[in-house]
């Protein structure tokens, strides 16, 4: 493809993702395709000669489109957020351009001391401690995704904790989410060296619970090697009493991992900080930018405060990698921070987004989506048919019909069937739950009151 024809199909693409978030609105929230559907209405084999581009872009509508769950709809409400923005999209191709492989300082020193800056101003908004900023022991480094950070907790716990690997134990609360597990699998731990903790009437983890597995392992004779804690668990929000657990994590010497994934970037705003307390005593946290913070996905911003046991963990050095630059000591190689050796130049999509919109401008962001949350909330509480199901501490409201499964499924369907609106569900003390998650980028207040419309008129 020449320069020209790139000129051309690239803009004619941009445009199309110009009309696409402009169009999402009015678009189906849930495709109504049929597993095969897709995969029907593709070629059986690739094309023997080059297809004109102009045909590929048409096939978007044609073929993708119509398969598509639209998360960036202003009626999507499920899972969590993956919400996006034009500076962020822009980053994107602008790393695609580029085609940096950063996997060390020297084959971009650019790639590296972006990342290690932004994440430093990152550390500054979101008011952590100073322990994770790069000019100490510690640093930030951008993973794929939170599960990508907590097996890099694992792993970087495992070589500290140094003892066999058959003693060693791992905590997190019932409610945590699936990363852990997995987690555990991939570091080489059997599935019963995973301790769940149980959980308080808010859905967060009993400290004094934790307290007790760790005593019972310890007599015996294992080895407490990571707890991880959740600010803001994936089913209900709940937020782990943080520094309650690190007191015990650090007393008995295992490492601390902060997931707060989706619920720490309201720590922009600073009437949402006290999420932050005891945050001072992990050994870790990671956030994503990619669920509330206008970047689009992959964007996990991972801080450890002593980057020693994570980079000795993960740092293998080939003779083809040596470099001065890196035998110095002077420069951060990220490639000895995460799983994959190569990676891609993620911290340009999230300093555009930053200086975009200034830490005011994604502050008014989260501000609004935790006021409409609450909106809802109010109107759940005042009708005598539903009941909230968990606490509402920020943009996650979950929900049941108080006659049961039967009638909160008939919700769920009722919404999802109707093309406006997505939900998703989970279920708290064996009862099925109704989650509405407010965070997609064009969300407004007329959406969450057509969702509340939707389900007040199915129940």
């Amino acid at each position: 493809m020449t320069s020209a024809a790139f000129r051309r199909h690239a803009h004619a693409a941009v445009d199309w993702v110009a009309d696409y978030l402009d169009r999402v609105a009015d678009l189906p929230v849930v495709p109504t395709v049929a597993p095969g559907d897709i995969r029907a209405m593709l070629p059986v084999s690739a094309p023997r000669h080059g297809e004109d581009f102009t045909d590929v872009l048409a096939d978007l509508d044609q073929v993708i489109v119509p398969g598509l769950m639209h998360w960036q709809s202003p009626g999507f409400f499920g899972y969590f957020p993956s919400n996006s923005s034009a500076p962020s999209i822009i980053g994107e191709l602008l790393s695609a351009g580029l085609g940096v492989q950063g996997m060390l300082w020297s084959t971009s020193p650019a790639c590296t001391e972006l990342e290690s800056h932004v994440l430093d101003w990152l550390a500054e908004m979101l008011d952590l401690p100073a322990a994770f900023r790069s000019d100490g022991p510690g640093g930030g480094v951008i993973q794929d995704s939170a599960s990508s950070a907590t097996l890099c907790a694992l792993l970087a716990a495992r070589h500290r904790a140094g003892a066999d690997l058959g003693s060693l134990t791992v905590y997190s609360s019932s409610h945590a989410h699936s990363s852990v597990e997995k987690a555990v699998r991939i570091a080489g731990l059997a599935p019963d060296q995973l301790r769940q903790v149980e959980v308080d009437d808010a859905f967060a983890m009993r400290a004094e619970s934790l307290a007790a597995l760790i005593a019972e392992d310890l007599a015996a004779g294992r080895t407490p090697t990571l707890v991880v804690a959740a600010l803001g668990t994936t089913s209900t929000q709940a937020v782990d009493p943080l520094r309650k657990i690190a007191e015990i994590a650090r007393a008995h010497g295992a490492w601390l991992h902060v997931d707060a994934a989706m619920s720490g970037t309201a720590t922009l705003c600073p009437e949402f900080r006290d999420l932050n307390d005891g945050l001072e005593l992990a050994d870790s946290y990671c956030v994503n930018p990619h669920k509330w913070m206008l970047v689009n996905f992959d964007c996990d911003a991972f801080f450890v405060a002593d980057r020693t046991a994570l980079t000795t963990a993960l740092s293998v050095v080939p003779e083809y990698l040596r470099n001065a630059a890196s035998d110095s000591g002077a420069v951060i190689d990220y490639r000895d921070w995460q799983i994959p050796l190569g990676r891609r130049f993620r911290a340009l999509k999230l300093w555009l987004v930053i200086r975009h919109y200034g830490v005011e401008g994604l502050q008014r962001h989260i501000r609004h989506h935790v006021d409409l949350a609450h909106e809802l909330a109010g109107w759940v509480r005042a009708d005598a048919r539903f009941e909230l199901a968990a606490p509402v501490r920020l943009n996650l409201v979950c929900l049941r019909h108080v006659d049961g499964d039967d009638a909160t499924q008939r919700l769920l369907d009722a919404v999802n069937a109707s093309g406006e609106a997505f939900v998703t569900h989970t279920r708290l003390d064996g009862r099925l739950v109704l989650r509405a998650c407010v965070g997609a980028t064009q969300t407004q207040a007329a959406h969450v009151r057509r969702l509340w419309d939707l389900i007040a008129g199915a129940a």
